[in-house]
């Protein structure tokens, strides 16, 4: 208590200087309308960037939420789209009757600069994550799933160069095989497509019917530029990718139920 009393004692100058500043003040305030509103108005300011703030960090967690969500609303849309007969146009809903499967990941660590790269996600054998099935985004196909642990996975991306998927012109039955030069990540290789095939700067890639491991029609990206190879028999296509690889966070694992029976076959078929 003594101590208190000798602080007051000690600084009793700068306590007076401030009480009477903060009479002047609140006088000042009081006696004048453009003062006091200018008060009241900062307050109000200072307010207001406090609930601002409040609200900005319940709203990111509500976002986090409502993200979460939509992932999983497009793995249930995305799972009945790849299983819409094109020819009906009827939904198979049982699940025995499902040729594709689908399963949210988040990304967790890309690569995209060096000629062989990977990512890892956050799904693994726990989430019947299996080697070979497809990985997409929201704008089209990503990689393939190469190596899974308990928990984890990695994915062969499509900016590597032993990368080898079946793609074709969007609404043609002309296909080729897509690659990469390891030059740029933001584009891919269509090779293999016959000279006679007409097409267009512009015109849209996307996965190929030949393909046991994505559904046909999986957007890719949109052909920039192209010439003849060196035979003059084939294209060379440049593909601007739609996926920006240096920028991946949400994907989606997709399994063909069947792959493993029409690789058998197919072994069968080449072993006679």
């Amino acid at each position: 208590m003594q101590r208190i009393i000798n602080l007051i004692l000690n600084y009793r100058n700068t306590f007076l200087y401030g009480f009477l500043a903060l009479i002047s003040l609140i006088l000042t305030i009081r006696s004048h309308s453009y003062h006091q509103s200018r008060f009241f108005n900062s307050s109000k300011w200072v307010t207001g960037k406090v609930y601002g703030t409040a609200a900005s960090i319940s709203e990111y967690f509500s976002l986090k939420e409502e993200n979460q969500i939509l992932v999983e609303e497009n793995e249930r849309l995305r799972k009945l789209l790849f299983n819409t007969s094109t020819e009906n146009q009827k939904l198979a809903l049982d699940s025995t009757e499902l040729r594709y499967t689908v399963t949210n990941a988040s990304v967790i660590k890309n690569s995209f600069s060096s000629p062989r790269n990977y990512l890892t996600i956050n799904k693994g054998k726990n989430d019947e994550v299996a080697q070979d099935m497809g990985v997409i985004t929201t704008k089209g196909i990503l990689g393939i799933v190469e190596n899974t642990s308990s928990n984890f996975s990695t994915v062969q991306s499509v900016l590597n160069t032993k990368s080898n998927i079946n793609a074709k012109i969007k609404n043609t039955d002309y296909f080729g095989s897509l690659v990469w030069d390891a030059r740029d990540y933001r584009t891919v290789q269509l090779v293999d497509i016959p000279r006679l095939v007409p097409i267009v700067v512009g015109d849209t890639i996307v996965t190929g019917a030949m393909s046991s491991i994505f559904p046909e029609n999986i957007p890719i990206g949109v052909i920039q530029k192209y010439d003849l190879n060196d035979s003059k028999s084939f294209y060379n296509i440049e593909v601007e990718l739609f996926n920006d690889m240096a920028n991946v966070k949400n994907v989606y694992l997709v399994k063909n139920k069947n792959k493993e029976e029409i690789k058998e076959l197919e072994a069968l078929t080449t072993d006679e």
